[in-house]
């Protein structure tokens, strides 16, 4: 593991393997550098693949009041520590940032995304108005599990017979040390979550190095917002949201290689 500083001061905790062109992932809520399985590991035969604590989470720092600037501040850092320019692969929420810090001006020469929970149609409810406000008071309160469930009911669309026995999995611990995190991904999604068409926020400047992927399994009302996005776009059969590395890292290779052998 190692550190960076953002532009803010604050550190940012990171790790990197194998070799060749620098490729950084964005996780999604939840997601810390150790969270994306097998998918460094089949990257790096052909890339310095870095993965990294976004802020408030793991080995990272943070510094109140999160903006999202500052997230996309401290990609361009993980860059500059690369040399300056990357290839980067964003998931879910983390798609999200890594979208907005490239119509910011990140020097990302080449971005994927994997299903960016945009809701653009009424195929599901839109997350509720009062979203943002009410998970950041939830958070405020350290409610950190009614945060997580409120999270996974609202803005996942998890049916709430469902959380309700989540609660009792290994794994919620896991999720509420970082459920303080969650409103800064409720900050990156804006009002993407509206089921109205996406705003715009300068996405069809990407086109010409945007690869969007969805999952054939996936709920129609995310793989519709990955269809609202400009650029190339490519289905990975029988997968969902939580995609497998073995057939994400193929899809990845080819787009990310093509751009340096071109």
């Amino acid at each position: 593991m190692g550190k960076v500083f953002s532009h803010d001061g604050t550190a940012i905790a990171y790790e990197r393997t194998g070799r060749g062109p620098a490729l950084v992932l964005v996780g999604g809520a939840f997601q810390r550098r150790g969270d994306f399985g097998e998918l460094p590991t089949l990257l790096a035969e052909h890339f310095d693949v870095i993965t990294y604590d976004r802020r408030g989470r793991g080995d990272s720092g943070d510094t109140a009041p999160h903006d999202v600037q500052r997230e996309v501040e401290d990609l361009d850092a993980l860059i500059d520590l690369a040399g300056g320019t990357a290839f980067v692969h964003g998931m879910s929420s983390g798609a999200v940032l890594a979208l907005r810090a490239a119509v910011r001006g990140s020097s990302i020469s080449r971005l994927s995304v994997y299903e960016p929970p945009f809701v653009v149609d009424d195929s599901r409810p839109p997350i509720p108005d009062d979203y943002l406000e009410h998970l950041t008071g939830l958070v405020g309160d350290d409610a950190r599990g009614d945060a997580v469930a409120y999270f996974l009911t609202q803005a996942v669309g998890v049916p709430a017979e469902a959380v309700a026995g989540m609660r009792h999995a290994p794994f919620w611990a896991d999720m509420e040390a970082v459920a303080h995190t969650l409103p800064y991904d409720g900050a990156v999604m804006g009002d993407t979550m509206s089921g109205r068409p996406l705003p715009a926020e300068g996405w069809n400047t990407l086109a010409d190095r945007l690869l969007v992927l969805d999952g054939g399994a996936s709920d129609g009302w995310i793989r519709a917002g990955a269809h609202a996005l400009p650029g190339q776009h490519g289905t990975l059969d029988g997968q969902d949201h939580d995609v497998d590395p073995s057939v994400l890292a193929p899809a990845l290779i080819e787009f990310f290689t093509a751009e340096e052998t071109a």
